[in-house]
């Protein structure tokens, strides 16, 4: 299989990480070794950032997504890329250094900006609507949802921003949701 081969540099958490994502990839692979990113490693996400543009790839798990929302407070128009949970588990070991190429690869195509149509953004309206949100059993279904999107977990206005920042229409997003319901029965 072909790297795919982007402008963008990927922000991962580890050497790992790294590891996997170049074998999917063929860009600057940046690590920021968990929490503790030091200044130098900030300086070269930044000049990434300004020069490049980043697109973040952390696990999804809570440490995953705590060290994601850091960079994100600092870039906030660095790209966001997402794996499932289920892509990224292997012996009960989460991370993206588990993923296989393809998934590491189309989540990477998926964070990737598309010219968007007016009023195709996904609103919370539409998320009442399939039962994403203010139903019972809505954050059940929402979480089932999003990790089959692979775009990680959150709230409503999570998910909305999330959704709309992958460029998930609506189609795509009810055919996920009639697939979840199907599933859980």
């Amino acid at each position: 299989m072909e790297k795919l081969k982007i402008k963008e540099a990927i922000v991962v958490e580890g050497r790992d990480d790294i590891d996997a994502v170049g074998k999917a990839c063929d860009t600057l692979l940046i690590a920021t070794h968990g929490f503790g990113i030091t200044a130098e490693t900030w300086k070269l996400i930044e000049k990434a950032y300004d020069e490049k543009g980043i697109i973040i790839l952390t696990d999804p798990d809570y440490s995953g997504e705590e060290i994601r929302r850091k960079l994100t407070e600092r870039f906030p128009n660095a790209l966001q890329a997402y794996i499932s949970r289920d892509s990224a588990t292997k012996a009960g070991d989460i991370g993206v250094e588990n993923a296989e190429p393809p998934v590491i690869r189309e989540a990477i195509e998926r964070a990737r900006p598309e010219v968007r149509a007016e009023g195709t953004m996904i609103r919370r309206e539409d998320l009442v609507r399939l039962g994403l949100s203010g139903m019972n059993g809505s954050a059940e279904l929402r979480f089932r949802v999003m990790d089959m999107l692979g775009i990680g977990y959150g709230n409503t206005g999570n998910m909305i921003k999330k959704l709309n920042s992958f460029n998930i229409g609506i189609e795509e997003l009810e055919r996920v949701v009639e697939k979840a319901v199907n599933e859980q029965k």
